[in-house]
């Protein structure tokens, strides 16, 4: 889909940034909802319309309770998650109850709400055009839809005549239907068919300007994605997803973080909330300041509300404004400190060396600079391979409390300057490197380089899931990438996010990240690159 353009609300923010002289930030407020999903307890037999609207209005009175408390927080725009009306698990011919068609915004245009008639079997369409229309906010929502069409003119028409999409749906703040966008890239959803070519959909705020949509696994993959940020300048995005967490790499808040930091995106993410598929974490995250939600226990939704600084170009004002501006995506993030202070001592200098080191007077540096005497230490430690998140990766043990490691899965290397506050014996950890095509629970290639901490002391256990460590960790990890598209990451103890201090590329054509001084023990640090031309490979 094409924007929506310009408005007179563009303007309207306009002139407020004139009338602060260009000097002041423009902010917005946002929320996300995780909501606790009810679902239904036989989503495989089919049910008449009245019962699936019985089963949906009871997810849809939690959503007007949210936006209401929202509203009284001064809410401008609202984000609740993938499934959260209707649930999940249905068959193609067992979800036909709960679908409605969702009219062409750019087509139509209608407020539900106020002209309720104007189409049919719309009343989930409805009931949301009223909760934004009550409550004065722009909201975002996920259902599902059906779209008729034609063998005789489509050659992707399913065989009964219709497409059924898992579908994002915003209205404005007078309840007017203002985008749709259909779910490109379905994970194991037998009642959905993908859309015949990727859309690219945005909508127009007069609070922030242009935001796009995309939905879950999309995250994923070029379409929509890259496409909306690269190509089309959208520098902030909303994200229904019904996710489930799977650690070390792909947990729901440590990608988004990845996500956001490295595409320099807003990213208003709300997930579904179920202990019990484990799926938990939402966040509303900006380059650099995050507010975010994980918890694995308990069963109750959790509302996040913020302050947020408009990252449209278009809008964003004063010097302020423009310094949240990513300038180029993937371009990685320079560390913000005084460089001439920095280039008089390396990132980690003057470590204090076991007795038992090799070379106790060497110091160690993350990356060249100006004044830094780099010695290096080179442990000796044989590869070994692991899967790790279905892959087969490549591995090599940090030994002792510093080093300087390199792994290498093909042509594809990963480098690892390290230093850590605990002896190896009592938690071990990896450098891992894999370059190849993922091919369970989808299909995309990846160059990856990771810095793990194993579940256990033995080799076996390296690459399961654990959330928790002690260990402190300073470092340098980089990789020989072919692709630009890298997703920077930290993650720490207790699902505690970090970003990294600093990260890009080097003069020798690698792509880096550096960290020092967290505070809570380290679980995963990755550079995640997707090689999105070689999905098909």
């Amino acid at each position: 889909m094409a924007c929506l353009g310009l408005t007179a609300a563009i303007l309207a923010v306009w002139f407020l940034v004139i009338r602060l002289g260009g000097a002041e930030e423009v902010f917005y407020i946002a929320a996300v909802y995780e909501h606790k999903v009810i679902l239904n307890p036989t989503p495989e037999k089919p049910v008449e319309r009245r019962a699936a609207l019985e089963h949906m209005k009871k997810n849809l009175d939690v959503y007007e309770e949210q936006a209401a408390i929202s509203a009284k927080q001064g809410v401008q725009i609202i984000v609740f998650p993938e499934d959260g009306i209707h649930g999940f698990n249905y068959t193609r011919a067992s979800i036909a109850s709960y679908l409605e068609t969702v009219p062409d915004p750019e087509v139509v245009t209608w407020s539900p709400c106020a002209d309720p008639e104007r189409f049919t079997n719309t009343e989930v369409l409805h009931r949301l055009s009223c909760i934004a229309r009550k409550n004065r906010l722009f909201l975002v929502a996920n259902m599902p839809d059906r779209q008729a069409c034609s063998r005789a003119t489509d050659p992707h028409c399913p065989p009964d005549g219709q497409y059924q999409f898992n579908t994002d749906v915003v209205f404005s703040d007078n309840g007017t239907l203002v985008a749709r966008y259909h779910k490109q890239n379905l994970y194991f959803e037998a009642s959905f068919d993908t859309p015949p070519k990727p859309e690219h959909t945005t909508f127009t705020t007069p609070f922030a300007g242009r935001f796009g949509v995309f939905t879950c696994f999309d995250i994923l993959f070029k379409e929509p994605v890259v496409t909306l940020v690269e190509d089309m300048g959208i520098r902030q995005l909303v994200f229904p997803t019904a996710w489930m967490n799977q650690l070390p790499l792909l947990a729901a808040v440590q990608f988004q973080r990845s996500f956001s930091y490295s595409t320099g995106v807003t990213l208003l993410a709300a997930n579904l909330r179920s202990a019990e598929m484990g799926m938990t974490g939402s966040g509303i995250y900006t380059p650099r300041e995050t507010v975010y939600h994980h918890a694995m226990e308990g069963e109750q939704g959790k509302l996040l509300v913020s302050k947020v600084p408009v990252l449209d170009p278009l809008v964003a004002g004063g010097a302020a404004g423009r310094a949240n501006l990513s300038s180029v995506p993937f371009s990685g993030h320079p560390k913000t400190v005084d460089r001439e202070e920095e280039d008089k001592t390396c990132l980690l200098n003057d470590f204090q060396v076991d007795a038992t080191q090799r070379k106790p007077e060497a110091k160690h540096c993350l990356k060249e600079e100006s004044g830094c005497n780099e010695e290096l230490l080179n442990e000796e430690s044989t590869p070994f391979t692991s899967t790790m998140m279905y892959d087969n990766f490549t591995f090599v043990l940090l030994e002792g409390r510093q080093g300087n490691i390199t792994v290498c899965d093909g042509s594809f290397c990963c480098h690892l300057l390290f230093r850590r506050s605990k002896p190896h014996e009592e938690e071990l950890y990896v450098l891992g490197a894999f370059g190849g095509l993922h091919v369970i629970h989808g299909t995309y290639y990846l160059e990856v380089c990771a810095l793990v901490r194993c579940t256990g002391q033995h080799k076996e256990s390296c690459g399961g899931e654990t959330d928790h460590a002690e260990t402190l960790v300073d470092f340098q990890l980089d990789g020989t990438f072919s692709t630009k598209h890298i997703y920077a990451g930290v993650l720490g103890s207790g699902m505690t996010l970090y970003l990294p201090d600093r990260s890009g590329w080097e003069s020798r054509g690698r792509f880096y990240m550096t960290r020092k001084g967290m505070t809570t023990g380290l679980v995963t640090a990755v550079l995640y690159g997707r090689v999105y031309e070689k999905d098909s490979t």
